[in-house]
């Protein structure tokens, strides 16, 4: 007797329509006697089974991630090491040419310019994933990806033979645009894939990769590693491993299943992929879930980004997407590890100690990563994602205050260097991943990838601002630098309580319900899609609202 997902053996549920029995599963080709079993075994598989690991969505995981979201993080983390070698290396290039012997503020704008222009890329990034996706596909769109982070591989390990920091830029600029995709295209392709009861987890370990990849560029920029003057060019390099790792493995796992039913019309394709990602142990609501969004959107074709900013159907999920991804970047997390080598001198470290004492630092937002992901399905988003943002502003108080009376009290920098670990702990625990889940769990497919595309545009334009202001803010406000993000975070965590419902194990519509009581707050309550198709077990009712 069949108990796979959508696998009701007198019941097409491919077809949305009961025709009738003797037929045989659409998954697993066996045959039962009686509808009334079928049915049964199904449901008592449900409670059975429940909550098993799908140990082929973990395979996919890591596979996707290791040469996705890791990108991100590594890519920023490997350029601390190199940055007195890249700058020596840049005044070189000017006296071989031209001549020149650069002044400190020329040679510190060309350095800033190499590490920032990685924000533009990221940018530019984020808005062709959203074409990229619905052309491609998700799986393919990562692997297609890997193209501009081989090119900007081999042009970072060749700059130094061509004499040319112009290829630096080149290839941090490529390098970005990797980043910018993968952070936008992995966790649609992690949302739409994994089953409810897991989805906020699995989207969330694009943040714990993230957090790996810090980890692993400050370890490998070690200089007993690839951190010393004649090893940099290849340390730049370095980030063309794990996209290598994620070539040859990703092919093996299949498309989203949304994707492939929704985008594509492939039923068959669609039913294979949830049966390889998450066995026959999947329960057939899933399935319903996809096919109830298929008939949603039914005949739409994919959203603009433009087009969401006028629908007043999906204006807080727009509103929520932006706020969550801007502050993201606003909280001043990365800021944070500006203080980091200051706050360790002022401890007593030795010089040549700090770079093991900030692997410490990415070693703490790493655990906080997955300690989010191992809480986030029991406590629910809200509760992770506020409470993140509060810890945050709390310990942005603190250190301040610590900061304000350290040239008075002797042990005041050990206040300061325990902030940094608690502030980077408290963003780890639900800011750092849950912005990238929300595009997927309160936007349709249709709009999913345009949502993904403002999210991440705010993302990266936000990185970028507040890597050119934070110097402004250190040299304005000194002691008084962190006062800003503080504020941030308290606003973010009282939108987050305020305004955002809570997602954790819902359909997209009854999520889309919670938002139009914001959306048409005041008004009598509107269906968005008059005629939508609420799917049971091998049938189909039709109505005119939810």
């Amino acid at each position: 007797m069949c108990t796979c997902v959508a696998a009701c053996a007198h019941a097409s549920v491919v077809g949305g329509h009961y025709l009738g029995g003797g037929l045989n599963c659409v998954v697993c080709d066996l045959t039962s006697s009686s509808q009334f079993d079928c049915l049964l075994q199904i449901t008592m598989s449900a409670a059975i089974k429940k909550q098993r690991i799908p140990w082929k969505m973990v395979l996919m995981v890591a596979s996707a991630a290791f040469g996705g979201t890791l990108q991100y993080g590594y890519n920023l983390a490997i350029m601390n090491a190199p940055a007195s070698f890249i700058q020596n290396f840049v005044n070189e290039t000017f006296l071989e040419r031209w001549d020149i012997q650069l002044e400190d503020y020329q040679l510190t704008m060309v350095w800033s310019i190499i590490v920032s222009i990685f924000s533009l890329g990221g940018f530019a990034g984020s808005l062709i994933a959203g074409p990229m996706t619905i052309r491609f596909g998700r799986r393919n769109c990562l692997l297609l990806n890997n193209v501009f982070l081989m090119t900007g591989a081999l042009l970072a390990v060749s700059s130094r033979a061509a004499k040319s920091f112009e290829m630096i830029i080149i290839a941090r600029v490529l390098v970005g645009i990797n980043a910018g995709i993968s952070m936008n295209v992995q966790p649609m392709y992690f949302g739409e894939s994994a089953p409810k009861h897991l989805r906020g987890a699995i989207s969330i370990s694009s943040a714990v990769f993230t957090a790996f990849g810090v980890v692993l560029g400050q370890v490998v920029g070690l200089r007993e590693i690839l951190g010393s003057e004649p090893c940099w060019q290849y340390l730049l390099a370095s980030n063309a491993i794990p996209g290598l790792v994620q070539l040859l493995t990703l092919p093996w796992f299949p498309e989203s299943p949304r994707y492939l039913l929704i985008d594509r019309g492939d039923k068959e394709a669609c039913i294979n992929a949830l049966r390889r990602l998450q066995g026959c142990d999947a329960q057939i609501s899933e399935l319903n879930d996809i096919l109830q969004e298929q008939a949603e959107t039914k005949g739409m074709r994919a959203r603009r980004p433009w087009e969401l900013f006028n629908d007043r159907s999906v204006r807080w999920q727009l509103i929520s997407v932006m706020v969550t991804s801007s502050a993201m970047q606003l909280c001043g997390n990365d800021s944070i590890y500006f203080y980091a080598s200051y706050i360790f001198k002022k401890t007593g470290v030795a010089d040549d100690r700090i770079q093991y004492m900030t692997i410490g630092t990415g070693t703490c937002e790493l655990s906080a990563c997955i300690l989010c992901n191992l809480l986030v399905e029991r406590k629910g988003r809200r509760f992770m994602l506020m409470g993140g943002y509060i810890l945050m502003a709390v310990w942005a108080v603190v250190f301040t205050i610590a900061l304000l009376f350290e040239p008075y009290t002797s042990w005041m920098p050990y206040i300061s260097m325990t902030c940094i670990f608690t502030y980077i702990l408290s963003f780890g625990l639900g800011p750092a991943g849950l912005a990238g889940v929300l595009p997927t769990e309160i936007f349709n497919q249709t709009a999913r990838p345009a949502a993904y595309m403002i999210a991440g545009s705010m993302m990266w334009l936000n990185l970028f601002l507040v890597g050119m202001i934070f110097p402004f803010l250190v040299s304005e406000l000194r002691q008084y630098c962190f006062v800003p993000f503080g504020a941030v975070c308290l606003l973010s965590a009282l939108f987050v309580g305020y305004f955002l419902p809570e997602t954790k194990g819902k359909s997209l519509s009854a999520i889309t319900s919670d938002f139009n009581k914001l959306n048409f707050k005041g008004q009598e309550e509107k269906c968005v899609l008059p005629d939508t198709a609420l799917y049971q077990l091998g049938e189909v009712s039709r109505s005119e609202k939810f």
